[in-house]
């Protein structure tokens, strides 16, 4: 069984730099993760996108939101991603990643400056649009990651990089798979 170990904040500034340097225009498309249960979760090479049901397979729509008025899935969080690079600082081995809970690593700049909410992401043949609703450190992210990693992506840079990854919108469907481009429309 791997050991777990949470990183201090220290050790996780000392990552910033490689996070720094992720693609801003040609991405990778690095992990693809279904959660077709809450706390399951299903590492696939290939995954459809769905207009209406985000990741096919995946428990966003029958879960539903606390962030909705009458608890259905929130649209403008159909589809999570989050930076492999930081998702590798904070897990330590590939293995763990999906922990985060989200659905896309990639390597790519994932900051406000590269692509902020209203962008549109091509994936494979999909098409993503990022939302403006922040995607932030939960309970079960500091127990997976230990405390220092939520402050670390809620701190004020790791908002603006969004360390914790994006909300993101399904705009045309399509596939993806491990290893597909990730490029700004």
């Amino acid at each position: 069984m791997l050991e777990i170990y949470h990183l201090s904040m220290e050790e996780l500034e000392a990552g910033m730099e490689d996070i720094r340097q992720s693609p801003r225009e040609n991405g990778l498309v690095k992990l693809i993760v279904r959660r077709p249960n809450v706390d399951e979760r299903e590492i696939v090479d290939e995954a459809e996108l769905s207009l209406s049901d985000g990741v096919v397979g995946d428990n966003w729509k029958p879960r539903g939101s606390s962030s909705t008025l009458d608890g259905s899935a929130s649209i403008l969080a159909q589809v999570t991603v989050m930076n492999a690079r930081a998702a590798a600082l904070m897990a330590q081995s590939e293995e763990r990643w999906s922990l985060a809970g989200d659905q896309l690593y990639v390597d790519f700049d994932l900051s406000d400056d590269n692509i902020p909410p209203g962008t549109r992401i091509q994936i494979g043949s999909a098409v993503l649009e990022v939302s403006e609703k922040p995607h932030t450190g939960c309970n079960k992210f500091s127990a997976r990651f230990g405390l220092e990693a939520l402050k670390f992506v809620n701190s004020p840079e790791g908002k603006h990089l969004h360390l914790r990854g994006i909300n993101t919108t399904v705009i045309q469907a399509g596939t993806l798979r491990v290893g597909d481009a990730v490029r700004k429309l």
